[in-house]
């Protein structure tokens, strides 16, 4: 059988992941749960979380298409050294809900840098086949139907902000229904700049909100509006906004953030939230190339 090699270096993962958990355990040490009982014990598994967190991730650049063939194939067989802990299958898959509160935390740690130029756009995350949409029970009440150019889907939607490097700036999931002009300002609170996105988000309303909190919104124009004047260099910018595409299709494609075989609404979330910490140790990421060749040749007007 052929071996696998991973997009990402594992080892960085795992340091990485191991400080973020003893950062946060000795916060934790500190902190009274709820129920909380004079004298408690707290329970721990044999594995720590680090190591559920790094596997989790590993996973998303591993190039297996499901999360068991994984585990049983490569994790259990190849990793024990690494691992000396590793549980089965079916315990693992119980461990992972216990990372996802970690797991949000740790990614919103992987943010890129702001660099003043960002690109948003959103992307469906379907949890099932259309035509099976009226059985699905596991997001029974949290998902709804969505319609984007390509047609319908039924599950969630995925906003997504990044910057020229293809680095993420932040993210959200909303039902497929949600307008993709909602959770902009939301999202948007420590940007500056400029913010390209695609005709979906013209607004006059939102345009004047992110403008006094200093973050230009720049999209095309509809046919039926009327002509304005566009700076050279916003026009070049729209044209590269099909980046944000590209990390999308990375995402699903490369991370395999979507799938149909999830059980539970928990393991749906860290797998999400797993692909998306994946992503951000891609060695290489979709990105813009107008520096510093391109802008300097630009007269100043353009800008």
């Amino acid at each position: 059988m052929c071996t696998i090699v991973s997009r990402l270096d594992i080892v960085q993962i795992f340091c990485d992941g191991d400080d973020f958990c003893k950062q946060w355990e000795n916060l934790w040490q500190q902190v009274p749960q709820l129920p909380s009982t004079k004298g408690e014990r707290r329970s721990t598994s044999r594995m720590h979380l680090s190591e559920v967190m790094t596997i989790a991730n590993a996973f998303h650049g591993s190039g297996y298409k499901t999360f068991k063939e994984f585990y049983t194939l490569h994790v259990l067989q190849s990793w024990r050294g690494a691992f000396p802990n590793l549980v089965s299958y079916t315990r693992f898959v119980e461990l992972m809900p216990w990372c996802l509160m970690l797991l949000c935390c740790f990614l919103h740690t992987r943010t890129g840098e702001i660099t003043g130029i960002s690109f948003i756009d959103s992307t469906p995350i379907d949890v099932c086949h259309n035509c099976r949409s009226h059985a699905h029970k596991v997001f029974k009440g949290l998902v709804k139907w969505g319609k984007n150019s390509v047609g319908w889907h039924f599950g969630f939607k995925l906003h997504l902000i990044i910057n020229d490097k293809g680095e993420l700036l932040a993210f959200k999931l909303t039902p497929a229904n949600v307008d993709d002009r909602k959770p902009v300002p939301d999202m948007t609170k420590d940007l500056i700049g400029k913010l390209f996105g695609d005709r979906g988000y013209i607004s006059q309303k939102l345009f004047e909100e992110l403008y006094k909190r200093g973050l230009e919104l720049v999209t095309k124009s509809k046919k039926k509006m009327k002509n304005r004047l566009v700076k050279l260099i916003d026009k070049i910018l729209l044209r590269k906004r099909a980046v944000i595409e590209s990390v999308n299709d990375h995402l699903k494609n490369m991370c395999q953030i979507e799938h149909s075989r999830h059980r539970s609404v928990f393991n749906f979330l860290v797998n999400l939230m797993a692909g998306l910490a994946a992503y951000t140790y891609l060695p290489k990421k979709p990105s813009i190339d107008i520096y510093p060749k391109d802008l300097p040749a630009l007269p100043p007007a353009v800008f």
